[in-house]
């Protein structure tokens, strides 16, 4: 059942929303009641109305069998109790199917907005423009619009809410700051019963509308004090959530503080990258953990040797904005050598289709140093040729010639601010 400061917060609401509605009664009353049993989903109720029904029958039944006043009242009662609930049920569902947050019930009521719109603005002054609107369910850039003044947000929540239904069938959204020049830091984490360790950090700051294009281990910007405060909080944070197997704990960091973004519970995109510095195949030891609950790695024995980078393939046109470029591959030879290596599955006649995401492959490379790694990857991708179709190779000889990536003088909205190609 809800909590009774729940139901105190949501009953303030209701009497704040009532004298600015030109609402019929009982709209306001099952918006009311709404707010009060927030907690509650569509299915609570119609379990709730069934339990209803039939203890009205039994009633009804009793009733028959021996009349009387008091049996005759509380089986109106609950009769009465029934339709309360199933109302709720089905205004519930209607809710949650098309918008929880801005659904309006009746068609003439165009001066009703459902609960928590107001309460949304609120969150956004606090936490103080510009914000986020993030899907709860998604990645990859989808589902996000950033609100940058209160007069934008209805607007761009709707849409946030529309493409989180669209590419993930959940239409759950949540609201966080955004930052106007951060890095985009994570840690890679192994985690059983017995103990949490970490394989060091990646940057994944080179991103075009919230995807990543090249990611590295070590970030060129962090201090050893830095980098060390890191990995305690959060190797303490997700042992204390008790979380088994692989996974990504991700960051926001601007001016040398870092702000907890989300944890990826499976094994990322640019997980390579640390496999190549620490030796350890990240996918074994995530079926180890699986297989006995228990992470076989100690810290002491994760060692990081060098600096990787990993550069993703798409199969899109970054001179056209990234137009996606779906067709047959023709010619394909992929690069190979000394600490170099393709994670995909291309090949000449291989169909790129327009209906999956554009990353066809990886290209992830090791050095000694950040020097060497980036004169790797060159090397690499001078070698790498995909035709038939247009790739982001051309774009990543650019970037990595860039005066920017070889001082690592960037942030996550580089590419989006600043056209290379």
């Amino acid at each position: 059942s809800p909590r009774d400061e729940d139901i105190a917060y949501n009953l303030d609401i209701a009497k704040s929303r009532i004298p600015n509605l030109i609402e019929p009664p009982e709209l306001l009353i099952i918006d009311s009641l709404n707010m009060v049993f927030d907690n509650f989903t569509y299915r609570n109720f119609i379990f709730l109305t069934s339990v209803l029904v039939l203890m009205s029958s039994i009633l009804f039944i009793l009733y028959k069998i021996r009349p009387s006043q008091s049996n005759r009242r509380v089986y109106y009662f609950l009769l009465f109790l029934s339709f309360i609930s199933l109302a709720l049920s089905i205004d519930r569902f209607i809710w949650i199917k098309n918008n929880k947050f801005g659904i309006i019930i009746s068609e003439n009521a165009d001066a009703y907005s459902a609960p928590y719109v107001n309460e949304n603005i609120k969150i956004c002054k606090k936490i103080g423009f510009p914000v986020l609107i993030k899907a709860s369910a998604g990645g990859g850039g989808k589902g996000m619009k950033i609100v940058y003044k209160e007069s934008e947000f209805d607007d761009l929540f709707a849409t946030a809410k529309s493409e989180a239904q669209k590419y993930f069938g959940n239409d759950e959204v949540y609201i966080e700051k955004f930052f106007q020049n951060p890095r985009h830091i994570e840690v890679q984490v192994l985690s059983g019963k017995n103990r949490t360790v970490h394989l060091h950090e990646r940057d994944c700051s080179v991103q075009r509308r919230h995807q990543k294009l090249i990611e590295e281990t070590p970030s060129p910007i962090l201090t050893d004090d830095i980098r060390k405060d890191l990995f305690e909080r959060t190797v303490n944070m997700v042992s204390k959530i008790g979380y088994e197997g692989a996974g990504t704990v991700e960051f926001i960091y601007e001016n040398e503080k870092f702000y907890f973004l989300e944890m990826n519970t499976r094994v990322q995109v640019e997980h390579p990258v640390s496999e190549m510095i620490t030796g350890i195949d990240i996918i074994k030891e995530q079926i180890w953990i699986a297989f006995t609950g228990n992470t076989a790695l100690k810290q002491s024995d994760i060692v990081p040797r060098g600096h990787a980078i990993e550069c993703r393939i798409n199969a899109e046109d970054a001179s056209k904005n990234f137009q996606p470029s779906p067709g047959t591959i023709g010619m394909c030879h992929q690069p190979s050598g000394f600490r170099t290596r393709v994670d995909g599955s291309i090949f000449q006649g291989y169909k790129v289709t327009p209906y999956y995401d554009s990353m066809v492959c990886k290209l992830i490379c090791h050095g000694r140093n950040r020097t060497e790694a980036i004169q790797r990857m060159k090397r690499s991708l001078d070698e790498f040729v995909i035709e038939g179709i247009t790739t982001t190779i051309d774009l990543h000889k650019k970037l990595l010639e860039h005066k920017k990536f070889i001082s690592s003088d960037f942030n996550v909205s580089w590419l989006d601010n600043e056209k290379i190609i």
